[in-house]
């Protein structure tokens, strides 16, 4: 049994984890307010870009289209068994299940296609050090990034972008995915795994739509002007998706030091009863003792 020292400073290790537990959390949540906000006022830009690109694209002729410099962008001209990668992890810890989830999709990703040779661009530091204890052969790192949450900024976004589209076209892959947590409340997050590039996908159904036609002079040109809008937007959409990382590991992280702190809790009151009762036996066994030594006296 262990010895009322042994307990008491048990107790006091346990605090000392609930003071930090608890400081975490407050720190998150003093962060998560700004996070959130800077996420909601980056989607709306993202979407009207992407309305604004489909707008040029139905005024231009298809076959202006496809003599394009970024028409690569947009359809996929690569047959190679090269795929690329976006994986964005957090740089810290402690947040719950947020980067074990993303890893086990990742992982699940590279055994489905075993037969390709993936190209990876890890944000964030959990993400890379896992892939690169793995070390499976097909798979090569193109890029890094780490350090940046939770101050991830339009210039990260802007260095990302640009060796992705140095990625896609240098390595011509064939596709390139994207896989992040992205915000869904305070308490929860949504796994998302989707094709980054090329950007049909996300843009096939605004192309279709008549009402996006209109009457503008266009100065400079419409492919000068779209080819700058692409760029842009493949810079929004990534901007967008480390803000939604970011919020989603702040909500994780707060949820998971207030489970831990909690915990905590629970645990310093369940040694607290054992110190008592502890104690309490300590003292009925001198008692004991002390009335059977009374006792041998009295003989």
């Amino acid at each position: 049994m262990a010895s009322l020292r042994d307990i008491r400073k048990h107790i006091t290790s346990v605090k000392s984890i609930k003071q930090i537990t608890y400081a975490m959390k407050m720190v998150a949540a003093a962060r998560i307010k700004k996070a959130q906000n800077s996420m909601l006022l980056a989607r709306p830009f993202a979407i009207k870009m992407n309305e604004a690109i489909a707008m040029l694209k139905n005024e231009m002729k298809e076959s202006d289209f496809k003599k394009s410099s970024f028409y690569d962008l947009f359809e996929n001209e690569y047959t190679s068994e090269n795929i690329g990668l976006i994986l964005i992890t957090s740089d810290k810890g402690l947040c719950g299940s947020f980067n074990v989830n993303l890893i086990k999709k990742t992982l699940s990703f590279i055994r489905e296609n075993s037969d390709k040779r993936i190209h990876i661009i890890t944000i964030g530091k959990k993400g890379r050090d896992f892939l690169r204890r793995v070390r499976m052969p097909h798979v090569y790192f193109y890029y890094e990034m780490f350090g940046i949450f939770p101050k991830a900024s339009y210039v990260h976004a802007e260095i990302i972008s640009q060796q992705l589209i140095k990625m896609y076209r240098g390595k011509k892959l064939s596709k390139v995915h994207i896989i992040f947590n992205e915000f869904k409340s305070m308490i929860s997050q949504n796994m998302v795994e989707k094709v980054f590039l090329p950007l049909e996908s996300a843009f096939e159904s605004k192309f279709q739509d008549e009402n996006l036609q209109s009457d503008f002079y266009f100065e400079p040109s419409k492919e000068k002007l779209l080819e700058g809008l692409i760029e842009r937007d493949i810079k929004s959409q990534l901007y967008r998706f480390l803000l939604e990382s970011q919020a989603a590991e702040l909500s994780a992280r707060m949820t998971a030091m207030e489970n831990a702190s909690k915990n905590a809790g629970d645990l310093i009151n369940d040694l607290t009863l054992k110190m008592n009762k502890t104690r309490q036996a300590i003292i009925t066994t001198e008692l004991n003792e002390i009335v059977s030594g009374a006792g041998a006296l009295e003989e």
